[in-house]
This record gives structure tokens, sequence and C-alpha cells, in this order.
């Protein structure tokens, strides 16, 4: 689950120190993908975060899926999750020509990486979507004094408003960020698209470092 706070830590600080070591820029102008361009100083801290956030996505999309019950249970999210770390790691891998978007042509891996981006951006919203609506199913829970699960007496089912309010958040941040993605403060919204489900990976590893959310005892009937 560690990996679930690891992979978002490490792509933020990436992209935090990369963009203010590109001098002779607004340290927002320049967007994730071209902080990771040839052109770019120091292009390698991007591409690490791109890297490192991708392999820890995929690894807590694995712990995600046993720990909410695995196939059949889980639902769909946590393989959603796993497929947005391996596109991660493509896209990074998959460098855009330039630090800045420049009219002409581009190179196959410039419009590779577009591509990816666009599938890792609209799978993150539906992944908050299914992973709320996964939460939302979770019965009620009770636990005796003294038991550390009376601390969240309710399991999973208060995140589901908060998720899909993320998800909401992160759709208007990308609509915001594509109406004009030249535009000066286009990095601003993108970096905020970014954070957001990065930070709703981040709680919910949170959450299940404290211990495994287990499904309320049965109790037998007279």
């Amino acid at each position: 689950m560690a990996a679930g706070i690891a992979g978002p830590a490490a792509f933020t600080g990436a992209w935090i120190a990369s963009s203010l070591r590109q001098t002779g820029y607004p340290a927002a102008e320049i967007q994730l993908s071209g902080l990771a361009a040839p052109g770019a100083r120091d292009p390698w801290i991007m591409l690490t975060g791109f890297l490192v956030l991708g392999g820890c996505t995929v690894a807590f999309g694995t712990a995600l899926h046993e720990a909410l019950g695995g196939s059949g249970r889980a639902g769909p999210a946590p393989r959603l999750i796993q497929a947005a770390g391996v596109l991660t790691i493509a896209a990074g891998l998959l460098r855009r020509d330039h630090m800045l978007l420049t009219p002409g042509s581009v190179s196959w891996h410039n419009h590779a990486h577009d591509l990816v981006s666009a599938v890792i951006y609209a799978d993150l919203v539906a992944a908050q979507v299914l992973l709320a609506l996964r939460f939302g199913r979770e019965p009620a829970r009770s636990a005796a004094p003294g038991d550390p699960a009376s601390r969240d007496p309710w399991g999973w089912r208060p995140w589901r408003p908060w998720l899909l309010a993320s998800a909401g958040a992160t759709a208007a941040a990308l609509i915001a960020f594509a109406a004009d993605t030249s535009a000066a403060d286009a990095g601003i919204f993108q970096r905020v698209a970014v954070s957001i489900p990065l930070a709703a990976i981040a709680a919910v590893a949170v959450r299940l470092l404290r211990g495994p959310v287990r499904p309320p005892a049965r109790t037998s009937g007279p």
C-alpha cells in the first residue's frame, strides 16, 4: 500500500523540481510532458517521475484489488488504476519532441504520447467514479469497544461522495486544460487535473495502511 503514497509523492516532487529548474520560463508555463522533452533542463527528473509513478500505481492497483476482496468483489476500479500505471510508464518513455507546443510536424512517439496521455486522463476520472460506486455498496459495520475498526465503523461508505467530487473536479480541470492547451495557464489546469486523482490514490493508500477494512461480521439469527 505504501506504493500508493510513494508514487504520487515522487511524481509531484519531480514536476515541482523540474518546473523550477527551467530557467527563463514561468514555473507553470511548461506542460508536464514538456519537462521530460530532450530540450528541457535535466529531463531525467521528470522521466524518473513518470516511471516511478507508473510502477507504484500498478503495485497499488494490485494491492487494492486484493484488499477489496479480489475478483468478483473488488470491481473494475483497481484494474483501471493498474492500467493507468502501465500507460504512465508508456507516456514517460514516449517522450514529446519539444518542451513547448510548437506548430509543425512531430514524431510518431510524440503523437503516441499525446494519445496515451488522453487515455490516462479518461482512465483516472473513470477509476474514481467506479471506486466511489464500489465503496457505496459497502454495508455498514460495527465494532466492539476497543477494536481498531471502531474508529471507522462505516468502512468505505463515507468515501463515496468525496471520490465523486474529486472525479468531477478532475473532469472540470481537464476540460479547462483541453479547451486551449497552448494557453499561458494551461499548465496550471493540467497540474491540478493530475494532482487531484493522485491525492485521492494517496488518501486511499493511507487508509489501507491503517489496517484492512473488513466486512461486518455476520450474526446468526435466533
